[in-house]
């Protein structure tokens, strides 16, 4: 049997996942619940207020995306609308898996009610995956850049040249994709969609935007770690960056036992349970209340598409009758 291209991804995610379902199982082996509830507990209740800060931003910067690609497209649609439409489809992908996908089925059904044509769905969603990708990149630069032996934590001795090489590859990366905008250079394409070079106002808040959502998302579990043996935001920020795009490229639903399993290895001086319980406290504000949030957000929005379709459909019943009845 011949494999598609559409089924080695499905099949790298899925090794990946039971890859990392053995790994997170060795790690914690020696963790009891127990443990983990005293670390839970341990978190004083300002740093869970600074958590739930740190989730409020990385969802704003979220909608950010949506209204990014909303200005490229030149489509002028109301802030709440975006930032609701844009809290239900990550809340939703991020806890499903597949998040592009997933998240173009929630987008096509709510732009399209706005009038936005397929396609330009299809654009937008492209421009919001490229712009988290393009935040990814920028801040895994910076990051390399500023603590080079960061990498010692998920490789094993690395040359002391090539935390350098790979910060002067991703940074230079942005910078190209930067000076291509600048001269306006030609369309290109990101997966099935074509996408033209968006002008520089709007490449300034790309590179605002998506390195401001992952800082956020990771400023949760930073909070989360307890004060003493806290690597640091930076190590933090770091692990996070390589483990959520970990994550993300296996499709296991809400990254389940790769985040754990890359935190488990790349820490190994925090205590265990400490990190499980950090990520916890990740999973519950990050992934699990947006979640609940976003099927009220659905039930409210597919309510009152309803309402809509039915109030067509009586005042078209209405005019049908009215122009019967001055025809007789």
């Amino acid at each position: 049997m011949r494999l598609n291209k559409e089924h080695i991804w499905p099949i790298v995610g899925l090794v990946a996942v039971l890859f990392s379902a053995w790994l997170l199982v060795h790690q914690l082996r020696n963790i009891s619940f127990d443990d983990i509830l005293v670390s839970l507990d341990a978190i004083p209740m300002h740093r869970w207020f600074l958590a739930a800060i740190a989730t409020a931003v990385a969802y704003k910067a979220l909608a950010g995306y949506d209204n990014i690609a909303l200005k490229h497209l030149e489509k002028d649609i109301p802030w709440p609308f975006v930032a609701a439409t844009s809290f239900t489809t990550y809340a939703l992908a991020h806890n499903i898996g597949a998040s592009v996908a997933s998240g173009a089925v929630v987008r096509y059904r709510a732009y399209t009610s706005k009038g936005l044509s397929g396609g330009e769905v299809g654009v937008l969603v492209a421009l919001c995956s490229f712009t988290f990708a393009l935040g990814t990149i920028l801040l895994a630069g910076l990051v390399l850049l500023i603590k080079p032996d960061l990498l010692q934590l998920l490789y094993d001795d690395p040359s002391p040249w090539v935390p350098y090489a790979l910060s002067a590859f991703f940074l230079g990366l942005v910078l190209l994709y930067v000076i291509s905008s600048l001269l306006g250079l030609p369309s290109f394409k990101f997966g099935r969609f074509q996408v033209h070079y968006p002008a520089i106002p709007i490449v300034k808040q790309q590179l605002l935007i998506g390195p401001l959502e992952l800082i956020g998302a990771a400023a949760i579990i930073y909070f989360a770690l307890p004060a003493a043996n806290n690597p640091g935001f930076l190590v933090v920020l770091g692990v996070f960056l390589a483990s959520f795009s970990a994550a993300l490229l296996s499709h296991a639903p809400g990254g389940l036992g790769v985040l754990e399993a890359l935190f488990l290895l790349a820490l190994p001086e925090v205590n265990p349970a400490d990190i499980i319980a950090a990520l916890l406290v990740f999973r519950l504000f990050y992934l699990l209340i947006p979640f609940a949030i976003s099927l009220i957000i659905i039930l409210v929005f597919e309510r009152n598409q309803l309402i809509k379709l039915f109030s067509l459909k009586r005042l078209q019943r209405r005019n049908t009758q009215n122009a019967h009845n001055n025809n007789e």
